[in-house]
């Protein structure tokens, strides 16, 4: 063809020079053979597979705290069909929403009597439940839906009667318990079990005060009867008051439950407001140990400084929790106490003790509230040196828009330890009283001298980590436990004081508004986003 086309060119261009006649068309030239097919080029290397893996996370995970998806992709590097670890190039969550929400969870009851006349609203009658798991919570050790409730003494309420200023105890022989809960998907809760509480010879203790030689602090117990008359406590109920023959009952088992550590053993420490005392028990709530500052009290294995004999009555140690090791409890007093007297009542220097469980050995430190007469009721560790602690006070949102309820993150590594300062000069260890400046407890140093006069002792310092009332609008008075869900999430709860109340001794349920139309109950609320 490449020939052909010349040709006709030439012939082309001779005739358009000559003008002649046209010539004869000449025959068309033979078809040139095709060209041989070109090499094929390499074949092109196949590329990598792309992976995906999907994994379930549990309540609790570290990422999701009420469980969810990963999603995890990458390039098959090594051509194994697996995605390793070391291939993934992409994560991504997708996290199961709150299913308890900024109303919370309602624990179950049950109702222990309902025979007494509301003393807030004359005719009806009222409930006393069983509820009361308040006054502490801890996560359990392996399941991580699961967490323990402790409840306090039992229903009470201020009275004084003939036999003097005491307390009413609707059920004088409610047995003080742990209740083991579990958060279920929709929100729920369920109650899995009760771990009734008993003396080291398996029988049950009560919630009734303690003799003043073990802490004691006078406070008369008073029953009410089933024909609704109210009568001091006795050893005999069938015969009257006599205080030689037959006394005010008292159990010096007795405990007013306030801290609560769960062990990966299955056992429990559980602190009080009696004592206070430090109780360990084992998984079935039978007493193995006790701690406590009474020398003379041959049960313990260890005492705590003998100045936390001076508590002040229902505030004592409200809070207790274990390090990571499981071997130094860290307990958490609720106010200032009575150290030498009442007149340190209005101040703001709350005491914190650790005890090493297999030495006996002790530390000290000061915790500086934000407000005078504040409330601690709980505390957690978050490692060997870091805890969690509530502070509140007793107000109601309903009421006062000022209420406070807070979480605090706390550290004791660079505070004092006033166990650790030798008698020099003004400051003295007195073996009553504890640490002294000039022959002042350090209760009196900070009301005759301000926390100016501890200058050369550092309190623990303290962070904010949330505000309860701003989060989830809390309407109850007492924020009293905490459940480490993940180092980001934490459930609470609060103690309903059984729903029972008083006014001027007189019983009545316990409502959290004015209009007394909401029973308080204990509820779970879970606040996440957290800077642990």
């Amino acid at each position: 063809m490449y020939r052909k086309t010349i040709i006709s060119l030439s012939v082309f261009t001779l005739l358009t020079a000559c003008a002649g006649d046209d010539g004869e068309k000449g025959e068309n030239g033979e078809s040139g053979a095709d060209g041989t097919n070109g090499t094929n080029g390499a074949s092109a290397t196949n590329g990598l597979n792309s992976l995906v893996d999907h994994e379930l996370l549990a309540f609790g995970n570290s990422e999701c705290a009420f469980g969810g998806l990963m999603i995890r992709s990458g390039l098959d590097n090594d051509t194994d069909g697996v995605l390793s670890d070391s291939e993934v190039t992409s994560t991504v969550y997708d996290c199961d929403a709150n299913t308890v929400g900024v109303q919370g969870s309602a624990l179950p009851y049950m109702v222990l009597r309902n025979d007494i006349e509301d003393g807030a609203k004359p005719g009806a009658l009222f409930e006393i439940r069983n509820g009361g798991y308040g006054s502490d919570m801890v996560k359990h050790p392996s399941n991580a839906k699961q967490f323990y409730a402790l409840t306090d003494r039992g229903p009470n309420a201020t009275y004084t009667g003939a036999q003097g200023k005491g307390k009413i105890f609707p059920v004088a022989d409610y047995t003080p318990r742990i209740g083991l809960f579990e958060l279920q998907a929709n929100g729920d809760i369920k109650r899995i079990e009760d771990i009734l509480l008993k003396r080291p010879d398996g029988t049950l203790i009560t919630g009734l005060p303690n003799s003043s030689a073990l802490g004691g602090t006078g406070e008369t117990p008073y029953a009410v009867l089933e024909d609704g008359n109210i009568e001091v406590l006795r050893e005999d109920m069938g015969l009257p008051y006599n205080e030689t023959t037959n006394p005010i009952q008292l159990d010096d088992y007795g405990l007013d439950g306030e801290g609560l550590v769960a062990l990966s053993d299955g056992t429990f420490w559980v602190s009080d407001e009696y004592g206070p005392h430090m109780v360990h028990f084992a998984a079935d709530g039978t007493e193995i140990g006790r701690i406590n500052a009474f020398a003379g009290d041959d049960r313990v294995s260890f005492n705590l400084p003998a100045e936390f004999a001076n508590r002040r009555a229902n505030r004592g140690m409200e809070g207790l929790a274990i390090t990571p090791d499981e071997k130094t409890l860290v307990g958490i007093m609720q106010s200032t106490m009575y150290n030498p007297s009442s007149a340190v009542k209005a101040l703001d220097i709350v005491r914190i003790v650790t005890i090493n469980t297999e030495t006996g050995s002790v530390a000290q430190y000061l915790y500086k509230q934000e407000k005078t007469q504040n409330s601690q009721s709980g505390i957690f560790a978050l490692s060997a040196t870091e805890f969690v602690v509530i502070e509140r006070d007793g107000a109601f949102f309903a009421s006062d828009a000022n209420a406070m309820k807070h979480l605090y993150k706390i550290d004791i590594s660079n505070a004092t330890d006033l166990e650790s300062i030798a008698d020099s000069g003004v400051w003295l260890q007195d073996a009553e009283l504890g640490l002294t400046k000039d022959g002042q407890t350090l209760e009196e140093v900070v009301l005759n001298e301000g926390w100016d006069g501890l200058s050369s002792i550092a309190p623990v310092s303290k962070t904010f980590l949330a505000d309860l009332v701003a989060e989830v609008q809390y309407p109850h008075d007492k924020l009293e436990g905490m459940w480490l869900i993940n180092d980001s999430t934490i459930g609470v709860i609060n103690d309903d004081d059984f729903a029972t109340w008083s006014s001027s001794g007189v019983l009545e349920q316990k409502y959290l508004d004015a209009g007394q139309s909401v029973i308080d109950a204990n509820k779970l609320y879970i606040i996440e986003d957290l800077n642990l």
